[in-house]
Protein backbone atom coordinates (compact mmCIF):
# COMPACT_ATOMS: atom_id res chain seq x y z
CA UNK A 1 0.00 0.00 0.00
CA UNK A 2 1.31 3.48 -0.80
CA UNK A 3 1.02 6.41 1.65
CA UNK A 4 -0.63 8.41 -0.58
CA UNK A 5 -1.80 7.77 -4.20
CA UNK A 6 -4.29 8.81 -6.89
CA UNK A 7 -7.09 6.64 -7.50
CA UNK A 8 -10.90 7.00 -9.26
CA UNK A 9 -9.90 10.63 -9.59
CA UNK A 10 -9.01 11.50 -6.34
CA UNK A 11 -6.02 11.45 -3.50
CA UNK A 12 -6.28 8.72 -1.03
CA UNK A 13 -4.05 8.62 1.79
CA UNK A 14 -2.86 6.84 5.23
CA UNK A 15 -4.35 9.17 7.36
CA UNK A 16 -1.13 9.21 9.89
CA UNK A 17 -3.18 10.75 13.23
CA UNK A 18 -4.86 7.50 13.17
CA UNK A 19 -1.83 5.06 13.35
CA UNK A 20 -0.76 3.16 15.30
CA UNK A 21 -4.29 2.26 16.44
CA UNK A 22 -6.22 2.06 13.29
CA UNK A 23 -5.43 1.93 9.63
CA UNK A 24 -7.27 4.48 8.11
CA UNK A 25 -7.30 5.46 4.28
CA UNK A 26 -8.64 9.25 3.77
CA UNK A 27 -9.96 9.92 0.62
CA UNK A 28 -9.25 13.50 -0.70
CA UNK A 29 -11.59 14.99 -3.64
CA UNK A 30 -10.62 18.55 -3.10
CA UNK A 31 -7.85 21.03 -2.79
CA UNK A 32 -8.56 22.55 0.82
CA UNK A 33 -9.40 19.05 2.30
CA UNK A 34 -5.70 18.13 0.76
CA UNK A 35 -4.37 21.47 2.30
CA UNK A 36 -6.14 20.56 5.72
CA UNK A 37 -4.95 16.82 5.54
CA UNK A 38 -0.99 18.63 5.35
CA UNK A 39 -1.62 21.06 8.08
CA UNK A 40 -2.91 18.61 10.44
CA UNK A 41 -0.17 15.78 9.87
CA UNK A 42 -2.38 13.23 8.33
CA UNK A 43 -0.32 13.87 5.20
CA UNK A 44 3.40 14.15 6.38
CA UNK A 45 7.11 13.44 5.46
CA UNK A 46 9.04 15.12 3.20
CA UNK A 47 8.69 12.60 -0.16
CA UNK A 48 5.05 12.36 1.07
CA UNK A 49 4.70 15.90 1.05
CA UNK A 50 6.53 16.55 -2.71
CA UNK A 51 4.22 13.57 -3.68
CA UNK A 52 0.99 15.57 -1.80
CA UNK A 53 2.25 18.79 -3.61
CA UNK A 54 1.81 16.98 -7.09
CA UNK A 55 -1.66 15.55 -6.57
CA UNK A 56 -2.97 18.95 -5.28
CA UNK A 57 -1.94 20.66 -8.19
CA UNK A 58 -3.69 17.52 -10.20
CA UNK A 59 -6.27 18.40 -8.17
CA UNK A 60 -6.38 22.09 -8.84
CA UNK A 61 -6.43 21.41 -12.85
CA UNK A 62 -9.02 19.23 -12.59
CA UNK A 63 -11.26 21.66 -10.29
CA UNK A 64 -10.40 24.30 -12.70
CA UNK A 65 -9.79 22.66 -16.21
CA UNK A 66 -11.20 25.73 -18.35
CA UNK A 67 -9.62 28.34 -15.92
CA UNK A 68 -5.61 27.87 -15.43
CA UNK A 69 -4.56 30.66 -13.30
CA UNK A 70 -7.71 29.47 -11.04
CA UNK A 71 -5.98 26.05 -11.04
CA UNK A 72 -2.59 27.47 -10.42
CA UNK A 73 -3.70 30.03 -7.72
CA UNK A 74 -5.84 27.04 -6.06
CA UNK A 75 -2.69 24.98 -6.53
CA UNK A 76 -0.75 28.20 -4.52
CA UNK A 77 -2.57 26.80 -1.40
CA UNK A 78 -1.08 23.82 -1.45
CA UNK A 79 2.25 25.01 -1.66
CA UNK A 80 1.96 27.22 1.38
CA UNK A 81 0.60 24.24 3.62
CA UNK A 82 3.86 24.09 5.26
CA UNK A 83 6.45 26.90 5.16
CA UNK A 84 9.98 24.26 6.05
CA UNK A 85 9.88 21.24 3.90
CA UNK A 86 10.90 21.78 0.11
CA UNK A 87 9.40 18.36 -1.62
CA UNK A 88 6.09 20.13 -0.79
CA UNK A 89 6.41 23.14 -3.43
CA UNK A 90 8.85 21.36 -5.39
CA UNK A 91 5.63 18.74 -5.94
CA UNK A 92 3.47 21.39 -6.65
CA UNK A 93 5.79 23.50 -8.84
CA UNK A 94 7.03 20.32 -11.10
CA UNK A 95 3.21 19.10 -11.50
CA UNK A 96 2.10 22.85 -12.69
CA UNK A 97 4.98 22.32 -15.42
CA UNK A 98 2.27 20.70 -17.64
CA UNK A 99 -0.08 23.03 -16.70
CA UNK A 100 -0.96 24.63 -20.29
CA UNK A 101 -1.28 20.66 -21.68
CA UNK A 102 -4.21 20.26 -19.30
CA UNK A 103 -5.28 18.21 -16.47
CA UNK A 104 -4.48 15.12 -17.64
CA UNK A 105 -0.80 16.08 -18.01
CA UNK A 106 -0.68 17.58 -14.78
CA UNK A 107 -1.96 14.08 -12.99
CA UNK A 108 0.42 12.10 -15.43
CA UNK A 109 3.65 14.77 -13.94
CA UNK A 110 2.65 13.97 -10.58
CA UNK A 111 1.99 10.10 -11.05
CA UNK A 112 5.36 10.28 -12.42
CA UNK A 113 6.89 11.84 -9.27
CA UNK A 114 5.32 9.05 -7.29
CA UNK A 115 6.89 6.50 -8.97
CA UNK A 116 10.22 8.15 -9.03
CA UNK A 117 9.99 8.69 -5.30
CA UNK A 118 10.13 4.71 -4.62
CA UNK A 119 13.00 3.83 -7.04
CA UNK A 120 15.42 6.91 -5.87
CA UNK A 121 14.22 6.02 -2.26
CA UNK A 122 15.46 2.04 -2.52
CA UNK A 123 18.53 3.47 -4.38
CA UNK A 124 19.00 5.61 -1.63
CA UNK A 125 18.23 2.84 0.86
CA UNK A 126 21.10 0.56 -0.90
CA UNK A 127 23.39 3.16 -0.94
CA UNK A 128 23.43 4.13 3.22
CA UNK A 129 23.57 0.32 4.19
CA UNK A 130 26.59 -0.28 1.71
CA UNK A 131 28.23 2.82 3.56
CA UNK A 132 27.19 2.54 6.89
CA UNK A 133 28.41 -1.63 6.50
CA UNK A 134 31.66 -0.44 5.10
CA UNK A 135 32.41 2.54 7.30
CA UNK A 136 30.70 1.47 10.81
CA UNK A 137 31.46 -2.31 10.37
CA UNK A 138 28.73 -5.12 11.35
CA UNK A 139 26.69 -5.19 12.67
CA UNK A 140 24.96 -1.76 13.05
CA UNK A 141 22.64 -0.26 15.74
CA UNK A 142 21.20 2.59 14.87
CA UNK A 143 19.50 5.74 16.79
CA UNK A 144 16.99 7.32 14.84
CA UNK A 145 14.24 10.28 15.29
CA UNK A 146 10.95 11.45 14.02
CA UNK A 147 9.84 9.10 11.31
CA UNK A 148 11.25 8.78 7.88
CA UNK A 149 9.92 5.51 7.04
CA UNK A 150 7.63 4.68 3.98
CA UNK A 151 5.04 6.53 6.00
CA UNK A 152 7.00 9.64 5.36
CA UNK A 153 7.57 8.79 1.48
CA UNK A 154 5.42 7.26 -1.19
CA UNK A 155 6.31 3.43 -0.79
CA UNK A 156 9.55 2.94 0.98
CA UNK A 157 11.89 5.41 3.65
CA UNK A 158 14.40 7.50 3.35
CA UNK A 159 16.33 6.79 6.87
CA UNK A 160 13.85 3.79 7.75
CA UNK A 161 14.49 2.93 4.01
CA UNK A 162 18.37 2.94 5.22
CA UNK A 163 17.47 0.59 8.21
CA UNK A 164 15.47 -1.51 6.08
CA UNK A 165 18.04 -2.21 3.61
CA UNK A 166 20.35 -3.19 6.92
CA UNK A 167 18.04 -5.45 7.83
CA UNK A 168 17.31 -7.17 4.91
CA UNK A 169 21.53 -7.54 4.16
CA UNK A 170 21.46 -8.86 7.40
CA UNK A 171 23.79 -6.47 9.00
CA UNK A 172 21.13 -5.01 11.61
CA UNK A 173 21.20 -5.46 15.25
CA UNK A 174 18.62 -2.62 17.04
CA UNK A 175 17.49 0.51 16.40
CA UNK A 176 16.64 3.04 19.34
CA UNK A 177 13.70 5.17 18.06
CA UNK A 178 13.11 8.35 19.55
CA UNK A 179 9.53 9.39 20.54
CA UNK A 180 9.32 12.87 19.01
CA UNK A 181 7.94 15.26 21.00
CA UNK A 182 5.04 16.60 21.13
CA UNK A 183 3.25 14.27 18.68
CA UNK A 184 5.02 11.41 18.86
CA UNK A 185 5.89 10.24 15.23
CA UNK A 186 8.51 8.08 16.47
CA UNK A 187 6.51 6.59 19.21
CA UNK A 188 3.50 6.25 16.68
CA UNK A 189 4.83 5.68 13.33
CA UNK A 190 8.51 4.84 13.79
CA UNK A 191 7.84 2.11 15.85
CA UNK A 192 4.55 0.89 14.10
CA UNK A 193 6.65 0.59 10.86
CA UNK A 194 9.42 -1.01 12.67
CA UNK A 195 7.21 -3.72 13.98
CA UNK A 196 5.46 -4.25 10.43
CA UNK A 197 8.95 -5.38 9.62
CA UNK A 198 10.22 -7.15 12.58
CA UNK A 199 13.20 -5.37 13.27
CA UNK A 200 14.00 -5.01 17.00
CA UNK A 201 13.96 -1.80 18.23
CA UNK A 202 13.87 0.18 21.61
CA UNK A 203 11.95 3.40 22.00
CA UNK A 204 13.21 5.77 24.37
CA UNK A 205 12.46 9.43 25.45
CA UNK A 206 13.57 12.11 23.33
CA UNK A 207 15.95 13.31 26.20
CA UNK A 208 17.53 10.03 26.96
CA UNK A 209 19.17 9.82 23.26
CA UNK A 210 21.94 11.54 23.99
CA UNK A 211 22.66 8.78 26.92
CA UNK A 212 22.11 6.09 23.85
CA UNK A 213 25.30 7.64 22.06
CA UNK A 214 27.16 8.00 25.59
CA UNK A 215 26.45 4.63 26.52
CA UNK A 216 27.99 2.86 23.30
CA UNK A 217 24.35 1.36 22.94
CA UNK A 218 24.46 2.97 19.26
CA UNK A 219 27.15 3.21 16.18
CA UNK A 220 25.26 5.20 14.00
CA UNK A 221 22.46 8.02 13.81
CA UNK A 222 20.39 8.16 10.93
CA UNK A 223 17.62 10.38 10.55
CA UNK A 224 15.69 11.75 7.25
CA UNK A 225 15.42 15.88 6.38
CA UNK A 226 12.75 18.40 5.42
CA UNK A 227 15.58 20.36 3.74
CA UNK A 228 19.15 20.83 3.12
CA UNK A 229 20.52 23.66 2.60
CA UNK A 230 23.69 25.05 -0.50
CA UNK A 231 25.96 25.07 2.58
CA UNK A 232 24.69 21.48 4.01
CA UNK A 233 22.86 22.58 7.02
CA UNK A 234 19.99 20.19 7.46
CA UNK A 235 16.40 20.80 8.21
CA UNK A 236 14.49 18.26 9.97
CA UNK A 237 12.45 17.58 13.20
CA UNK A 238 13.46 19.70 16.27
CA UNK A 239 15.25 17.68 18.33
CA UNK A 240 17.46 16.64 15.41
CA UNK A 241 20.47 19.44 16.43
CA UNK A 242 21.16 18.21 19.76
CA UNK A 243 21.08 14.42 18.91
CA UNK A 244 23.94 15.93 16.34
CA UNK A 245 26.02 17.34 18.52
CA UNK A 246 25.55 13.75 21.08
CA UNK A 247 27.13 11.96 18.46
CA UNK A 248 29.73 14.56 17.59
CA UNK A 249 30.97 14.08 21.27
CA UNK A 250 30.29 10.24 21.28
CA UNK A 251 32.11 9.56 18.07
CA UNK A 252 29.55 8.54 16.26
CA UNK A 253 28.94 9.56 12.52
CA UNK A 254 25.23 11.25 11.57
CA UNK A 255 23.95 10.37 8.49
CA UNK A 256 21.41 12.17 7.01
CA UNK A 257 18.93 10.36 4.33
CA UNK A 258 17.20 12.27 1.65
CA UNK A 259 16.31 11.79 -1.91
CA UNK A 260 18.22 15.09 -4.28
CA UNK A 261 14.91 16.54 -4.19
CA UNK A 262 15.06 17.53 -0.71
CA UNK A 263 18.47 19.70 -1.49
CA UNK A 264 17.39 23.81 -1.70
CA UNK A 265 20.65 25.01 -3.47
CA UNK A 266 18.50 28.31 -3.84
CA UNK A 267 18.71 28.47 -0.14
CA UNK A 268 22.20 29.55 1.38
CA UNK A 269 22.18 28.65 4.67
CA UNK A 270 19.83 27.24 7.39
CA UNK A 271 19.32 30.07 8.52
CA UNK A 272 17.60 30.94 5.89
CA UNK A 273 14.77 28.84 6.27
CA UNK A 274 11.25 30.03 7.16
CA UNK A 275 10.97 27.49 10.69
CA UNK A 276 7.17 26.24 10.96
CA UNK A 277 5.81 27.08 14.47
CA UNK A 278 2.97 25.33 15.30
CA UNK A 279 -0.02 25.25 17.30
CA UNK A 280 0.40 26.11 21.13
CA UNK A 281 -1.49 23.55 22.58
CA UNK A 282 0.52 20.68 20.93
CA UNK A 283 2.62 21.21 23.77
CA UNK A 284 0.36 22.58 26.74
CA UNK A 285 -2.00 19.61 26.64
CA UNK A 286 -1.99 16.13 26.26
CA UNK A 287 -5.36 14.82 24.62
CA UNK A 288 -7.97 17.40 26.42
CA UNK A 289 -6.19 17.78 29.59
CA UNK A 290 -4.14 20.53 30.02
CA UNK A 291 -0.80 20.04 31.03
CA UNK A 292 0.51 23.59 32.10
CA UNK A 293 -1.07 26.07 34.50
CA UNK A 294 -2.92 28.53 32.42
CA UNK A 295 -0.90 31.72 31.52
CA UNK A 296 1.71 29.65 30.59
CA UNK A 297 3.28 29.97 26.77
CA UNK A 298 4.71 27.66 24.52
CA UNK A 299 7.45 27.52 21.88
CA UNK A 300 6.70 25.23 19.60
CA UNK A 301 9.14 25.08 17.21
CA UNK A 302 8.60 21.91 14.27
CA UNK A 303 11.74 21.62 12.96
CA UNK A 304 15.34 22.87 13.61
CA UNK A 305 18.90 23.59 11.90
CA UNK A 306 21.66 21.26 12.12
CA UNK A 307 25.00 23.20 10.96
CA UNK A 308 26.52 20.79 8.29
CA UNK A 309 29.52 20.83 10.16
CA UNK A 310 28.32 18.22 12.54
CA UNK A 311 26.61 15.92 9.60
CA UNK A 312 28.60 13.30 8.58
CA UNK A 313 27.60 11.80 5.56
CA UNK A 314 24.01 12.91 3.45
CA UNK A 315 23.02 9.77 1.53
CA UNK A 316 21.04 10.56 -1.52
CA UNK A 317 19.84 8.89 -4.09
CA UNK A 318 22.56 10.05 -6.19
CA UNK A 319 26.08 9.77 -4.29
CA UNK A 320 27.14 10.53 -0.60
CA UNK A 321 28.03 14.00 0.50
CA UNK A 322 30.44 14.57 2.80
CA UNK A 323 29.52 18.46 4.15
CA UNK A 324 32.83 20.74 4.17
CA UNK A 325 34.39 18.55 2.06
CA UNK A 326 32.21 17.74 -1.01
CA UNK A 327 29.71 20.40 -3.32
CA UNK A 328 26.23 20.05 -2.06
Amino acid sequence: MRTIDWRDGHVVAIDQTRLPDELVLLEIHTVDALVDAIKRLAVRGAPALGAAGALGAALAARQHDTDPEAAREAATAVRAARPTAVNLAGGVDRALTRLEDGPDAVLAEALALLDEDVRRNRTLGERGAQWLDETVGRPVTVQTHCNAGELACVEWGTALGVVRALHERGTLAHVYVCETRPLLQGARLTTWELAQLRVPHTLVVDAAAASVLARGLANAVVVGADRITANGDVVNKVGTYPLALAAQRAGVPMVVAAPESTIDPATPTGRDVEIELRAEDEVLTWGERRIAPVGTSALNLAFDVTPGELVTAIVTDRRIIRPGVDAV
